[in-house]
């Protein structure tokens, strides 16, 4: 089969299109025929190796060789001891910390797929798993007549949590670079904030700050706060994690404010509900770019750089097919 593989870290150019063995499914898993795979942060931190987190199991050359773990496709094979999915099923599902999304095949846990929602396409099902859970489970933290900054919120995550919020009656200020100032305002953002243009620490005070991209002191997301607030990054510099995870606890506690990490819980039960909501029509599952698998690299630098409004995917077969 073809995959886009890479072997040591660096950038989008170290990645390859090769022919691979297809992998055969194990006791539990089943065998995937790839149509699409969405790109995620965590292929771009992979792909670099950094954060320092992204080398665990491979301090010095990567441990998984082909990235992506948003994927959508047609079940070929199963192994044994699953009987919930067939050959012919088309799912969804996130293999992270597994990948290997960027193939025209992936053995996968059983236990990590879904039912494909028959209104979804495929690359559509592909731009759920990972960033509608985690816009999902951030906006929970807000309440209806809240004020929440989302940063980041032009890309995948954020184009969902953005929606969720304004829908749950949250008052939304979004940042991001300039050139997605106009698209948070589409997805309903009340107020817009280029980072480069201005500090979004000295705005506010908010009472919810998701941090996507996140990298600023504890201290800055702290004068952001309104008293009884909460901060949660996701993503971000190893430093930062670690300082939130301390510093920020302390802080949190002497000046009554929350600082710290969200605590993504992944699987079906959580990303199939949001993704049942896309195929209802209640969020928009927002793609800006579908690559090809041989374009994959470009496809990565288009996300890492900071482009994309929304989602960007890789088709590996005929993910711009229109559903049955």
């Amino acid at each position: 089969m073809r995959a886009i593989v890479f072997e040591r870290y660096g950038s989008p150019e170290v990645l390859e299109l090769r022919d691979v063995a297809t992998p055969t499914p194990a006791r539990g898993e089943v065998l995937v025929e790839v149509v699409a795979v969405s790109i995620n942060l965590s292929d771009w931190e992979s792909l670099h190796g950094t954060p320092a987190y992204a080398r665990i199991g491979g301090l010095f050359r990567p441990r998984r060789t082909i990235l992506g773990s948003d994927i959508a496709g047609r079940v070929v094979a199963v192994g044994d001891g699953v009987t919930r999915f067939h050959v012919g099923d088309e799912i969804f599902g996130d293999n992270l910390p597994r990948n290997g999304g960027f193939a025209e095949y992936v053995a996968m846990p059983a236990s990590a797929l879904a039912p494909k929602p028959a209104a979804l396409s495929f690359a559509e099902a592909s731009a759920v798993p990972q960033a509608g859970v985690i816009a999902s489970q951030a906006v929970a933290l807000a309440e209806p007549g809240s004020r929440m900054l989302i940063n980041g919120g032009g890309g995948g995550s954020g184009s969902f949590a953005i929606q969720l919020a304004v829908a749950k009656g949250v008052e939304v200020t979004a940042v991001d670079n300039a050139g997605k100032l106009d698209f948070m305002r589409q997805l309903g953002a009340h107020r817009v904030i280029d980072y480069r243009a201005e500090d979004f620490t000295r705005t506010g005070p908010y009472d919810v700050i998701v941090d996507l991209v996140a990298h600023r002191s504890v201290f800055a997301y702290r004068r952001a706060l309104a008293k009884g607030g909460r901060c949660v990054m996701v993503g971000g510099t190893a430093r930062t994690m670690v300082r939130m995870l301390t510093i920020g606890g302390l802080l949190g506690l002497a000046t009554g404010v929350r600082l710290g990490v969200l605590m993504v819980r992944e699987g079906p039960a959580h990303f199939a509900a949001m993704a049942e909501q896309c195929a209802a029509g209640s969020v928009s599952i927002c793609i800006d770019r579908v690559f090809g698998l041989k374009d994959a690299p470009a496809a990565l630098a288009w996300h890492g750089e900071g482009r994309a409004l929304g989602k960007v995917v890789v088709a590996v077969g005929d993910a711009g097919r229109s559903p049955d």
